[in-house]
This record gives structure tokens, C-alpha cells and sequence, in this order.
């Protein structure tokens, strides 16, 4: 049973994991023991009817879902999708995600959805959905396979189970890529990061890009660190890296080097699952990283690449936490984590 936090009562609660979709037997983990879980909206700004100014639409807010363990760790850990908070909270086949992985590590989590995504849909302007053939398209984007259903071998991914490929099927939001869109979400994620205190974005896919554009927002020191895994979108100084690209959805685009200069203020992991090659994007993007984190470095930053594969792990895809290997794939994070200090636990 759970309280909620103005109740200011620490509980437990048991989140069973590591299961398929049918089993209800308890783990043989330890529980999760939180003090407290909630959400609230962040950001955002209310707009009048012009016909009628005393009629007002507050939108473009963001939405934060906290899990405060009771023994806690000094730094959290927000995040940040580009698909859905899906992906952080199960496997495909319904085991452990990172959500509860690193709760039971005693971590902080905050699932973030930004401006007009997922529960914070209320949008400001008038937002055009259209219907589209998306299941095949993921199924090579996430690098799956080239064509559905010829599945790449030895991928992390339950292959014969048709509820697992259901689950991935649906774990979509309309993300609205496109860096006006972005830089609202970057916005607003630097509000929420200023709210929540010393934290460490994880994000996937362009998720990555928009927490590099958030931390360029945040008022405060609370960016402790960022681990994009698989991120498309790329900022750079003026004058050096690739020639920007303003109108393609993901840049690179190019910030005035005082900007730029905030992202060497706190520790980088590029993480890049298998398979990279059979998609240019991701190839380019891989490439692109390591560009990104020399000249990061160069400025006196710390930013990495990692390569799954190059570190033994082999077959992930582009959602490499909801692999079924997720467990070695994290030790990867808290190894990084403790390499940067940011393990430490609160008083």
C-alpha cells in the first residue's frame, strides 16, 4: 500500500518484478520501500480567448511522476523519452524496466513527459493528428530487423512472443519533431529539473537532443549529468563541428559558445546499442557522438561513447533498456554513475 506524500508517512510497497504478462508470483528481489510518489505539471503559461479575455486555457505545461525511495540517493534520475514512459517502466515481455531497477537502487525516479506529449497533451496551439503506418516503420527504426517480421539475429528482443511485439507496437507517443517543439520541451524540461533538484537526465532516442537543449535552459546547477542512449540531435558552438542544419528535425544546430559552454559543466555518456550499421541514421549518429564529445572535451568537458557491443553486450536495439539484457545494460549506468561520483547517498 502507498501514501501519497502529504500523508509524509514512509511506506513499502512491493513492485513485482522481472515477470511475464500472465505471472503474478512475487520476485524473490527485495521490495521497493518508498517515502513518497506523486506528479505535478511544470511550466507552461495561460493564454486569453481573444474574444473573451476573462476565458483562459493554462497548456504547454510539462508533467513530472515522482518515486522517492525511503533510503534515498543524493541524485535522481529523470527519464526522458521519445517514445513513451513505457519504455523506462517494463521490459518488452512485462520484466523489470529501469523505473523499479533503480529504485530498488535507491535512486530518485521521475518519468517526465514534456509540452503537448503523453499527459501533458494540453497544448496551446492547435495540434493536427493524422493517422499513420508506424508499426513497420519502428520495427526497423528500433533496429528489430531491416523488414518486419525478419527479426536480426541474436536480438535482445523476445522474438516469438507476440505480446511483447504488441506492447513495443503501441509504446508510442506523436513526438511533433521539430525544433520549435523541441525547444518548448527544453523549456520546460529546465523548469522541472530546477524543481527537482540534482538529477540526472536519461533519455533515449531524440529525447537526448532535448535534454541537451534543456540543460542550455535550466537556471540552476541541479544538471548533474546526462546518459543519452541512441540520441539523433546534436548542438555544437558556432564555428565548429558540422555544418548546421536548421531546418532537418534533428540538426545538428549550432549555440553561441557561452551556451555551449553549460554542457561541459557536468558529465556526458552516449550509449549506442547493435546493429548500427544496418541504419544510417544511427551509423551517422554514432559517428556524430564521438565528434560531439571531442569537442566537448576539448572545452574542458567530460562526455564518453559507449558502444554495447564494444563493452560485451551484444544484440540491443535502440531501446536498449527495455532489452532483454536491460539488468547488464544498467550495470553499464551505475558503473558510470559511480565512476562520477553521483551514487552517493543522502544523509
Amino acid at each position: 500500500m502507498m501514501y501519497w506524500k502529504q500523508l509524509a508517512l514512509p511506506v513499502a510497497a512491493l513492485l513485482f518484478a522481472g515477470l511475464s504478462q500472465t505471472a503474478c508470483a512475487p520476485s524473490a528481489k527485495p521490495p521497493i520501500i518508498l517515502d513518497s510518489t506523486g506528479a505535478y505539471e511544470v511550466g507552461g503559461k495561460m493564454i486569453s480567448n481573444p474574444k473573451n479575455p476573462a476565458e483562459t486555457l493554462s497548456c504547454d505545461h510539462g508533467y513530472v511522476e515522482y518515486f522517492i525511495p525511503q533510503k534515498r540517493r543524493q541524485t535522481g534520475l529523470i527519464m526522458w523519452h521519445s517514445s513513451s514512459t513505457k519504455v523506462w517502466e517494463n521490459r518488452w515481455d512485462g520484466g523489470e524496466g529501469f523505473k523499479s531497477m533503480f529504485l530498488r537502487k535507491g535512486y530518485p525516479v521521475y518519468l517526465w513527459d514534456g509540452p503537448r506529449v503523453g499527459r501533458a497533451n494540453w497544448s496551446c496551439e492547435p495540434i493536427t493528428y493524422t493517422p499513420d503506418y508506424f508499426d513497420t516503420r519502428n520495427f526497423a527504426a528500433w533496429r528489430f530487423g531491416i523488414t518486419y517480421p525478419n527479426w536480426h539475429p541474436g536480438l535482445q528482443f523476445p522474438t516469438a512472443d507476440k505480446e511483447a511485439w504488441n506492447q513495443a507496437t503501441r509504446a508510442r507517443y506523436d513526438e511533433y519533431d521539430t525544433l520549435e517543439n523541441a525547444l518548448l520541451q527544453a523549456e520546460a524540461g529546465g523548469q522541472a529539473i530546477d524543481r527537482i533538484g540534482p538529477v540526472v537526465a536519461l533519455t533515449n532516442s531524440a529525447g537526448g537532443w532535448r535534454a541537451l537543449l534543456s540543460a542550455l535552459k535550466a537556471n540552476s546547477s541541479n544538471m548533474k549529468g546526462i546518459v543519452a542512449y541512441e540520441t539523433p540531435g546534436f548542438v555544437f558552438p558556432i564555428g565548429e563541428g558540422p555544418e548546421p542544419q536548421p531546418k532537418a528535425p534533428y540538426g545538428p544546430h549550432s549555440v553561441p559558445m557561452s551556451d555551449f559552454m553549460k554542457l561541459t559543466k557536468f558529465p556526458i555518456q552516449m550509449v549506442f546499442g547493435d546493429y548500427t550499421e544496418t541504419r544510417p541514421i544511427w551509423k551517422n549518429s554514432a559517428a556524430m557522438a564521438k565528434t560531439f564529445c571531442g569537442i566537448v572535451n576539448k572545452h574542458g568537458g567530460d562526455c564518453e561513447v559507449l558502444l554495447l557491443p564494444e563493452a560485451g553486450l551484444k544484440g540491443n536495439s535502440h531501446i536498449p533498456f527495455a532489452d532483454l539484457n536491460n539488468e547488464a545494460v544498467g550495470d553499464e549506468l551505475s558503473k558510470w554513475l559511480g565512476r562520477k561520483g553521483l551514487d552517493k547517498f543522502a544523509n
